[in-house]
């Protein structure tokens, strides 16, 4: 049985514990054990394993291998490096109790987490079941303490994991992962199997809930100061009384406190509208270096007290939550941040607008893929460094691409400055089962995200994906709409962009795809009815049915922003391969000058009519067979940063300087 690995949590940047999965959530009495590393695996292609009862046993030696988790077995750092079909996955690997005694004596709870596992799980501890979840991009965890209770072996428990992942079932979620023996195009080689960071912890019985679980901190109220906190709670007994306060501070200075609030009888969460305000006398006390950087005097900067987020100047409030017992004993407490920040794309005049002012988005399409890890980041220094990489060629955010990313790479987006676009990994056949199992992962990546001030948009569908016939299926149509409204209701602070690039049925933001040349751009981008109306239809006409009913499609709302959100997908032509089988992109480059020139007529040819307030740029880097990145796969510049950089900067300034123009907008 493989052996186990302990990591000891100790502070790293802004007081998060290195290496814990979710440091934007975390606990201030914190007992975790990462469960990354080696594990026993086993291929059940027969699919025996439960007729054979292999939870009640170790698993059977014939066939046993090794896997270092959580990388998934088709790739090299797996130590497994297989890409043949093995649909039904065995895990298994002994864990110890990592409660203490006083977590014990306080009636504390020994969970485990999964940050995702691709598709289907189910886990047994000791031969004890305990749960199973659906879902490969999302987080999820179980409670062990019963079973572990029932073990005969108290010290150290045998624990099973089983996964299936059909290599063939297009209504299952499944993104950029190809179903085919070999990845080809714009898709690539699949994840099967736990391929985020598993880990144990121990937790109160009765705790503050994270965003998953309830508890959202809605923080655009620039204008009134004010933090929209609804503090959910888990483990709470029928009529257990307890109450919560709240605590902000910025910059290690106090900014406001709450009076304990006590949970009703009806229901476990509580809601507070907090003053994020600093008086004079805090102000005063901040760091010369952050008031130069962000003058007093800069409304993008402060709004009358508030210090706001933005790419430019990245503020964040930490908060800390606080739950008590009707004792007023301390129950638990957890530290997270926000950032205060407003969007708006519903002023009329085809502006998207971040604390009130025309903001420019210069994003890059990233999938999020390495080359010995595929969709597991290397390190979480890697998901940091993608980051820089982006910043420093002058680009402000990302689009994550059919990928629901490691959360520790929106926290790193929190703390740097980077505007994120949350997407679905897409299923390809329009059916019941894949409605139902699509609407439980994407409102699922809504709640585990809502609280990071980085995520700007949500975008559910791309490129009608999984929609073949929006033309003249109302039933299609109507499932991106329920998609559109139950996001709105959830969180109708940000943008909707539903079916990125054409075949619009309701939404915020009107997007396009274009992978035209400069000249086929310019064209483009020359007025909005050329924008709005060349290629793939952008919007839907009526659908007449035999029953009378009409379905009256949809339209550009006048004033909505227009983003070209893909093209580019240059690639450079290699010497020594004349084909686009191993090096595809969709046009290419002599070489790295006449990739930067093909870049600036591009960016500036979809720019400079005015029309366009954001892009996103197909890609960062290159990925397996689609070398079209701006760095190659392993991260190296294809042209020097600085001159990508100089480029974005002048499409921003082209771009701030035609509203100027128009309509007397003024950044200053």
């Amino acid at each position: 049985m493989a052996s186990q690995q302990h990591v000891t949590a100790f502070n790293g940047p802004d007081g998060a514990p290195e290496g814990y999965p979710r440091p934007d959530f975390t606990r201030t009495d914190l007992h975790w054990q990462s469960l990354n590393g080696p594990w026993d695996i086993v291929f059940d292609d027969e699919d025996i394993g439960l007729e054979e009862s292999w939870q009640h046993s170790e698993l059977p030696a014939n066939g046993k291998r090794v896997i270092q988790v959580p990388y998934v077995f088709q790739c090299p750092a797996s130590g497994i490096n297989e890409r043949g079909v093995h649909e039904v996955l065995w895990y298994e690997r002994t864990i110890s109790n990592v409660r203490t005694s006083e977590d014990g004596e306080r009636g504390h709870r020994l969970l485990i987490r999964f940050g995702a596992v691709d598709y289907e799980a189910k886990v047994w501890l000791n031969g004890h079941y305990v749960g199973e979840h659906r879902g490969g991009h999302i987080p999820f965890d179980l409670d062990l303490t019963d079973a572990v209770r029932f073990s005969n072996s108290p010290a150290t428990s045998r624990l099973t994991v089983r996964v299936y992942d059909s290599a063939y079932d297009l209504t299952q979620p499944r993104g950029k992962q190809y179903w085919g023996p070999q990845p080809e195009s714009i898709f690539y080689t699949p994840s099967s199997g736990i391929w985020q960071t598993v880990w144990l912890e121990s937790v109160p019985a009765l705790r503050i809930a994270d965003s998953s679980h309830g508890t959202v901190l809605r923080s655009n109220d620039i204008e009134r100061g004010l933090l929209d906190a609804r503090i959910a709670l888990q483990g709470r007994r029928a009529q257990q009384k307890c109450s919560v306060e709240l605590e902000v501070s910025f910059y290690g200075s106090l900014v406001s406190k709450s009076e304990r609030r006590e949970l009703s009888r009806e229901e476990d969460f509580v809601r507070f509208d907090h003053s994020m305000r600093l008086n004079e006398q805090r102000i005063q006390e901040l760091p010369d270096d952050l008031l130069r950087d962000a003058p007093l005097s800069d409304p993008f900067c402060w709004r009358e007290g508030v210090a706001l987020w933005s790419p430019e100047h990245p503020a964040l409030y930490d908060v800390t939550i606080r739950l008590f017992d009707v004792a007023g004993t301390l129950l638990d407490e957890v530290r997270t941040t926000t950032g205060m920040r407003s969007l708006s794309w519903a002023t009329g005049d085809g502006t998207f607008r971040l604390n009130g002012r025309p903001y420019f988005q210069a994003l890059f399409l990233d999938q999020g893929y390495w080359p010995d890890t595929l969709m597991t980041p290397p390190s979480q220094h890697a998901l940091k460094q993608d980051i820089v990489l982006s910043k420093a060629m002058g680009f402000n955010g990302c689009r994550k691409h059919q990928k629901v990313e490691d959360p520790v790479f929106m926290y790193w987006a929190d703390r740097l400055g980077f505007l994120v676009w949350g997407e679905m990994a897409a299923c390809y056949n329009f059916s019941m089962d894949a409605v139902d199992r699509f609407n439980q992962e994407w409102m699922e990546m809504v709640k585990r995200d809502i609280n990071h001030p980085c995520i700007v948009t949500w975008t559910p569908v791309n490129e009608s994906w999984g929609y073949p016939d929006l033309g003249g299926q109302t039933r299609q149509r109507d499932h991106i709409r329920s998609l559109y409204y139950m996001t709105k209701t959830l969180d109708p602070s940000r943008p909707i962009n539903d079916n990125c690039g054409w075949e619009h049925v309701v939404t915020d933001i009107s997007t396009f795809h274009d992978y035209a040349d400069a000249s086929g751009m310019g064209e483009r981008c020359a007025s909005l009815h050329a924008t709005l109306t060349r290629g793939r239809n952008m919007f839907l006409g009526p659908i007449h049915s035999s029953s009378g009913e009409v379905d009256e499609g949809s339209k550009h709302l006048r004033g909505a922003p227009v983003m070209c959100t893909e093209f580019g997908g240059v690639n450079v032509a290699l010497r020594n391969d004349d084909s686009r089988k191993g090096n595809w992109g969709y046009t290419t480059a002599s070489d790295a000058q006449d990739l930067l020139r093909r870049v600036d007529d591009l960016i500036m040819a979809t720019v400079k009519g005015g029309h366009v307030c954001g892009i996103v740029w197909t890609q960062l880097t290159d990925i397996e067979q689609e070398m079209n990145g701006l760095y190659t796969y392993g991260r190296r510049e294809k042209v020097p940063a600085q001159l990508m950089k100089a480029v974005v900067e002048k499409a921003k300034e082209c771009y701030y300087r035609g509203l100027q123009r128009h309509g007397g907008f003024t950044r200053s």
